[in-house]
């Protein structure tokens, strides 16, 4: 007959051979993962048009094994997405109506988690033949609230139907919608001891978007423990004809850094070395020959390779023209 391993071990620790359960590999069965997730906290929905409206919330921490995220409007499935994911745009909607948005939580064993408050949202009136953008904010500004976190503020746009919302963005990725009325918004989730290059665009109802506001830098602080910051400082990039200059102040990683990746349009184009007896001190300067066409425009960022032999964070991200 089958006995359960926490029969045998009381069977076992009548004889004085408890020990011996280590050896034989016998373990106490445990049960299906049956308890679910939190649910995730700060959702908020903000229509972005008359007919869209862009929802959000907090990631889950890593401990709740949560492996993707669905979203219901009033009770319905409408989306579902992976767990890195923590914002959408649900498209199709109708102007001049009532939602509520809740988000759950799902664990690798299948848990749901529950809903948690819902986010109400009412979509404007449609604006019809709206073919002008609003105007972009004329500044601005931005200041680390904590390692994972920033806040960034705006000045307001003007749009012959009216705003409907703001959009931040992070190297020409939107990250977060604020709404029509707000100048200012709090930023989560974010990496420690990494400069952000923020931009802020304003919308319409009829999901005409401005351009981009001027760019901030800003830079979270080192978690505890995490040393010095990783990253090039007061980084600048600079196009005249067949040539592109870029400038940095080396990460104080200790030691001499003598090298760097570059990125171009988000992907890893160049290693930059400087040899044994030219490794600048203070300000380092580096000139690219570049072939591409008068008029091609560049997103260029850069990281230190460091001591430990790990890349560190990225500097801020600069946008350039290249000259004729």
């Amino acid at each position: 007959m089958r006995r359960s391993a926490p029969t045998l071990a009381l069977r076992l620790a009548g004889l004085g051979l408890t020990g011996l359960l280590g050896l034989t590999g016998l373990t106490a069965c445990t049960g299906p993962d049956t308890e679910p997730p939190p649910a995730p906290a700060g959702l908020t929905a903000q229509a972005g048009s008359a007919t869209s409206v862009h929802v959000m919330w907090n990631a889950a921490a890593d401990h709740d094994g949560v492996i993707g995220y669905q979203v219901f409007e009033a009770g319905h499935l409408v989306r579902e997405l992976p767990a890195e994911k923590t914002m959408v745009d649900i498209t199709g909607l109708t102007p001049q109506t009532g939602y509520a948005f809740t988000v759950r939580a799902e664990d690798a064993a299948g848990n749901l988690s529950g809903p948690g408050p819902a986010a109400l949202v009412t979509t404007p009136a449609v604006k019809a033949e709206d073919r002008t953008a609003p105007t972009a904010p004329a500044t601005t500004t931005a200041r680390a609230t904590g390692p994972r976190s920033a806040q960034v503020s705006w000045t307001a746009s003007t749009d012959d139907t009216g705003v409907t919302a703001y959009d931040v963005y992070q190297g020409g990725v939107r990250i977060h919608t604020a709404g029509p009325t707000e100048s200012s918004t709090a930023l989560d989730g974010l990496q420690p001891d990494t400069v952000y290059t923020l931009t802020v665009r304003a919308r319409d109802g009829a999901d005409n978007s401005s351009p981009d506001g001027p760019a901030v830098d800003v830079t979270t602080p080192p978690a505890s423990g995490d040393g010095p910051g990783t990253a090039p400082a007061e980084f600048t990039a600079a196009a005249s004809p067949g040539t592109v200059t870029l400038t940095w102040t080396a990460p104080d990683t200790g030691r001499p850094t003598t090298e760097y990746e570059l990125y171009v349009n988000g992907l890893p184009t160049t290693v930059i070395q400087f040899g044994a007896g030219a490794v600048p001190s203070g300000r380092a300067e580096h000139r690219l020959t570049v072939t591409e066409p008068a008029g091609t425009v560049w997103a260029v960022k850069l990281r230190a390779r460091l001591p430990d032999g790990n890349w560190g964070s990225f500097s801020a991200e600069r946008r350039i023209t290249l000259a004729a």
